[in-house]
């Protein structure tokens, strides 16, 4: 269904994250990957969705388009204690993060840009996720079995550290994952 709407457009994933990746498949939309190698640099002031906003459309602007291409660019953070939990640079970095992350809650935030030629569009999602309390043995098995260094903090819900520590969310499952499907889906048919 979805296809037929988007049957004009080249359909464009500015995203290496094999987690977006599926969740395009998943819809039925087919698509190539183009991304471009650039520092995710943004304004030291901007807070919570200013940020993923920012960076979807950053993401966006360095693909040049095609006029029969659409283009989705995504950014997601975790915010926690009013500041973003970004992908940890290494082991230890990751291991605080899950440390602030437990017996705690905080957002997962993400923003979407969908471009033409002709128009932009940027949408945000904020999910609630709850942690019980992490071990530090927990912590540590969870880091060094599944290396969560491409992940906004440090954790992936549908991982093992999820299943285990994850108590309770509100809003959107896909959006922690990754991509609030459901609302890029309802923008996609409306664009």
């Amino acid at each position: 269904m979805l296809s037929e709407i988007l049957n004009k457009y080249k359909i464009i994933l500015g995203s290496k994250s094999p987690r977006r990746q599926q969740f395009l498949k998943e819809l039925n939309i087919a698509f190539e990957s183009r991304t471009v190698d650039s520092q995710e640099i943004y304004p030291h002031h901007f807070k919570a969705e200013e940020i993923t906003e920012f960076l979807a459309e950053f993401k966006s602007n360095a693909i040049k388009l095609s006029n029969n291409e659409l283009l989705i660019t995504a950014d997601t953070i975790v915010w926690s204690n009013n500041r973003a939990l970004e992908k940890p640079q290494d082991k230890k970095e990751a291991i605080k993060m899950l440390e602030e992350l437990s017996n705690n809650n905080h957002q997962v935030i993400t923003s979407i840009c969908i471009a033409t030629t002709k128009k932009t569009k940027v949408i945000t999602e904020k999910t609630k996720v709850y942690f019980g309390k992490l071990s530090e043995e927990e912590i540590e098995f969870y880091v060094n079995h599944y290396k969560p260094f491409d992940k906004a903090g440090s954790y992936g819900i549908q991982e093992w550290i999820g299943l285990i520590g994850v108590t309770k969310i509100e809003g959107s499952y896909a959006n922690v994952v990754g991509l609030p499907v459901q609302k890029l889906y309802t923008e996609l048919k409306n664009f």
